[in-house]
């Protein structure tokens, strides 16, 4: 059951594609895959109406396909890597900000960083695969002072410690799926690593090989004060 979540606006469409909606009113889109995802909500496939930001942890299909076009329909500042910034380019999209692990950046009031991944990221497009620089995961930082990981596809890591020491998060998203990311074992983990008491899972249910769930998580985390946020798609935990 979702709860409240500071004056942040959570809404999952499924996978690892969110919709954040920041305490100053700012629309954030977290990997764009929605017109091929099975989650999805109908009504979102369509249109995620007014945004301010897309971000864009990696050029896999499943957290990119929709990108620009979702991005020349709503002229949003896309934030990525370099390599994920260029190809976008070259499809005509202008408003994008290429940048890379460690560096920070400041597009509609919230403060985004860019972490870390243990990942590919790579786009099939005419039958080969295009290379997209390194995963990717962001920190960020609201307007109320409210700092969100979000790890994008990875596995856990120990330098996720580093995270914790810089950044300071209370409230992280990972993965959990399991097979192309961590499950949850791992994700627990993380959240000790990373010292946060809220996470919210993604990247799982979607296919049938992912096959980490919330309740595992919760199992694993919640007797040591971390409470897991369980969101179905299309909900919005405010």
């Amino acid at each position: 059951m979702a709860t409240q979540t500071s004056s942040l606006a959570i809404t999952w469409l499924g996978h690892g594609t969110f919709l954040l909606e920041s305490p100053g009113g700012r629309r954030l889109l977290l990997d764009p895959f929605l017109t091929d995802n099975p989650a999805c909500p109908e009504e979102y496939r369509r249109s995620v109406g007014r945004l301010d930001a897309i971000l864009i942890t990696h050029g896999h299909g499943d957290h990119v396909s929709d990108a620009a076009r979702i991005g020349r329909e709503t002229e949003a500042t896309i934030v990525g890597s370099y390599e994920v910034c260029t190809w976008l380019e070259q499809k005509g999209l202008k408003n994008v900000v290429g940048m890379n692990i460690g560096g920070t950046t400041t597009v509609a009031g919230v403060r985004i960083t860019m972490v870390q991944a243990i990942h590919g990221s790579g786009f099939v497009e005419d039958n080969r695969i295009v290379y997209l620089g390194l995963a990717a995961g962001f920190v960020l930082r609201f307007e109320d002072g409210l700092v969100a990981y979000f790890s994008g596809d990875t596995d856990v890591f120990g330098d996720m410690r580093l995270i914790a020491q810089l950044y300071e998060p209370q409230l992280a998203f990972l993965s959990i799926g399991d097979h192309y990311t961590m499950g949850p074992r791992q994700a627990a983990l993380a959240c000790e690593l990373l010292g946060v008491k809220q996470v919210v899972p993604m990247h799982y249910g979607t296919f049938p090989v992912l096959t980490g769930t919330p309740a595992e998580l919760r199992k694993l985390v919640e007797p040591k004060g971390v409470q897991v946020l369980e969101l179905k798609p299309g909900e919005t935990a405010r």
